[in-house]
Formats: structure tokens, C-alpha cells, sequence
């Protein structure tokens, strides 16, 4: 069993994928849900997969940090897995993913495309949504020209992960890398 963990965003998920590539989502939960805890009532996985990013900063330490410790004391592989390629994933049609970015800015890639940062209006418009934002920043995206995809158009969670693990390559612990697209200065 893979023991999925993706904390990139303000809806943190945590789901099994057995090794017939079905699973379930165990956690969808935006109060942070104690991880060790969700471990050992999953049992013991034969793999861990974690987010990277892009995403929360904070977020993406935690569940990385965990699921590479986790792997590390068990001695099983490590599989990281792109956020916004999780998010892609949900969707059973073609949309542009989403992420919560901060400040009213979004992460997103298009279909096809490569992971961007922006405003709203810097997302393209040309497809539906799918993704893991806040409140205040989907009402943005909506009031941009931004439509989401249904949710009878959605899969769950450990769905999606199982689609991303297909093409997804165990790495070494210490070549797991957070994917951040921001940078942070101070002003003088």
C-alpha cells in the first residue's frame, strides 16, 4: 500500500493506494489532521508519496518532512508527486489546476503547460478550474471570468493520486524538493 500526503494547500489530503492502484481518501480535512495519527490507523505502507509543491510553505514542510521521515525509519521508497499535477488529476475532464498562492495570487498550470504564479487575471480562461484555494481567492478567480469544474466532474482524492503514481519515479531521501515559486525579500 502507498500512503499518499499532500499538505500544499488549506485542504490538507491523506489517502491509501493499494497495489491494484484502487485506494481511498482517508483525510480531506482543513484542520490539519495529526499525521502520525492518520499513519497508524492506515497500517503499514510499502511506499510513501508526498506533494511538493507548488504551495504552502509551511504546508509543504510538514507533509514532506513527515512523509520522508516516515519512509526514512521504515526503509521504503520515497515518490514525490506534483501538486498542481494532483490537482489536474481530479478532474475527468481537461482544466487548468489551482492552488492557493497567498495574497489573492493563485499557482496554476494549464493542461500541457508548465506551473505559473499569478494574479487572477493572470490565470487563463480558456478552460475550466480544478484545484485546492481558499474562500476569498475562488471568488476572485469567479469574478476574473473563472468557472470550476462541477463537482459530478471530479474525482476524489485517492483517485487522482493513483492516476499521478503511474508515471510517478521513487527518488532518494535527500533529492525530494519542495517546489517553491516565491521568493521573499525584505525592503529597504
Amino acid at each position: 500500500m502507498i500512503l499518499v500526503i499532500d499538505t500544499s494547500a488549506s485542504r490538507w489530503f491523506v489517502a491509501v493506494i493499494g497495489d491494484d492502484g484502487t485506494g481511498r481518501t482517508l483525510v480531506e480535512s482543513t484542520d490539519r489532521p495529526d499525521l502520525a495519527r492518520v499513519y497508524k490507523d492506515a497500517g503499514r505502507p510499502s511506499k510513501v508519496a508526498v506533494a511538493t509543491g507548488p504551495g504552502s510553505f509551511t504546508g509543504l514542510r510538514v507533509g514532506v518532512s513527515f512523509g520522508v521521515g516516515l519512509a526514512m525509519g521504515l526503509r521504503i521508497p520515497i515518490v514525490p508527486l506534483p501538486s498542481l499535477d494532483l490537482q489536474a488529476a481530479r478532474s475527468t475532464v481537461p482544466a487548468t489546476a489551482v492552488l492557493e498562492a497567498g495574497r489573492g495570487r493563485a499557482y496554476y498550470q494549464a493542461p500541457g503547460g508548465r506551473p505559473m504564479h499569478g494574479d487572477p487575471a493572470d490565470v487563463p480562461a480558456s478552460r475550466a478550474l480544478v484545484g485546492n484555494v481558499g474562500v476569498k481567492t475562488e471568488a476572485a478567480l469567479v469574478a476574473a471570468g473563472h468557472r470550476f469544474v462541477p463537482p459530478a466532474e471530479l474525482r476524489d482524492f485517492a483517485a487522482a493520486a493513483a492516476i499521478v503514481l503511474e508515471s510517478a519515479r521513487e527518488v532518494s531521501y535527500g533529492s525530494v524538493e519542495i517546489t517553491y515559486m516565491q521568493s521573499f525579500s525584505a525592503k529597504r
